[in-house]
């Protein structure tokens, strides 16, 4: 059955080949670059794969090359309050957000899905790196290098069902071959790693920009000051570098961020034994698994952020909080990152981190 379907093009390789895909498929296929600031050049610069101007002409020719209609839709306002201000405001509570998770459930698949059903599309097709089963649950792609379900997790089973990932049959390496025999200009277009709204990457400046020098103690466990920060919007729960501490521990070891407490404009520090976790709390839960979620504690495993680690554990989803309870201890557990749950590749649920012990 051929579809409508409307292929998000960021200007990079793996939308592009994404888009040719679905229109080789037989699908109606109509190609959008999202213009996600109002001053292009304010965000970063280069062939990236996201925001740029440049990325925007490189959609363009890709979406010429395949033989699709192609247009910008100008998200910027909306990319700015839901994502940009969601970033500054998180960080300014003394939480570690996820830009890409946000920019994909607030714009991707929040306001582009909800433009293109209205438009009369049947689908949002992406180049990100997931599959979907036929009976629309998320799944890891096959290149767990390239695995992007995390950042999908916080999907909606509704927006499941009206999304394509193209891909995740794919390694990434097979995906630029493609491009190459299709003559897409961006086969060898390198990747997008950085935050695409921080052109120069310094995000600890970025937030100081916007929030202000806000000086506070630098402590350890036992409460003693070892030093003064400019502000503890510029710490994330696990950083070791960029403390700024002249006064080595007693034992001589590193230290690294253990909490940040926003009322008190406190940044405690410690060993990294200190860091380890067994109990996490998360709210604003996201069921997407195959059935409903089970009334009592179950097995699976969970991700704690993008391409980290995979941790064995029992979940609990109450109400509008999931417990997890780690097999294994974890480190650098930060509130404000997603955890994921999975059984085997299958993506179960997605939740807010808000307390680790």
């Amino acid at each position: 059955m051929s579809l409508r379907v409307l292929a998000a093009m960021s200007g990079g390789v793996d939308s592009a080949v994404a888009a040719a895909r679905i229109a080789e498929m037989g699908h109606d296929v109509t190609g959008v670059h999202l213009a996600l600031s109002s001053n292009p050049r304010s965000y970063r610069t280069g062939a990236r794969g996201c925001c740029t101007i440049e990325d925007s002409r490189d959609a363009r020719r890709a979406a010429d090359v395949i033989g699709i209609p192609f247009y910008v839709w100008d998200m910027a306002e909306r990319f700015h309050h839901d994502v940009v201000e969601d970033f500054v405001s998180e960080y300014a509570a003394g939480r570690t957000p996820n830009p890409c998770l946000r920019c994909n459930e607030k714009i991707k698949f929040e306001a582009v899905l909800d433009r293109a059903l209205a438009l009369g599309f049947d689908a949002v097709a992406t180049g990100h790196h997931a599959r979907l089963s036929p009976d629309g649950v998320l799944r890891r792609s096959v290149d767990a290098g390239k695995d992007q379900s995390y950042v999908l997790g916080v999907l909606t089973r509704e927006q499941l069902s009206h999304a394509m990932f193209p891909l995740g049959d794919s390694t990434k390496a097979e995906v630029r071959e493609e491009a190459a025999r299709r003559g897409l200009t961006v086969a060898d277009k390198p990747d997008s790693h950085d935050i695409c709204f921080i052109a120069d990457g310094n995000t600890r400046a970025f937030l100081a920009d916007r929030l202000g020098a806000a000086p506070g103690p630098i402590v350890d466990e036992s409460g003693e000051v070892l030093g003064e920060h400019e502000g503890a919007y510029g710490f994330t729960v696990g950083q070791r570098h960029g403390l700024g501490l002249t006064r080595p521990a007693p034992d001589g070891r590193p230290r690294y961020v253990l909490s940040i407490e926003p009322v008190s404009n406190t940044v405690t520090v410690g060993p990294r034994e200190a860091l380890r976790v067994t109990s996490i709390t998360a709210a604003r839960p996201v069921w997407n698994g195959p059935g409903e979620p089970p009334a009592e504690p179950f097995a699976c495993t969970v991700q704690l952020r993008a391409h980290g680690e995979v941790y064995g554990c029992r979940a609990q989803l109450s109400g509008d909080t999931l417990h997890i309870a780690l097999d294994t201890p974890a480190t650098g557990v930060a509130a404000g990152q997603a955890a994921v749950l999975y059984d085997d590749d299958v993506v179960l649920a997605s939740a807010t981190i808000t307390a680790s012990s």
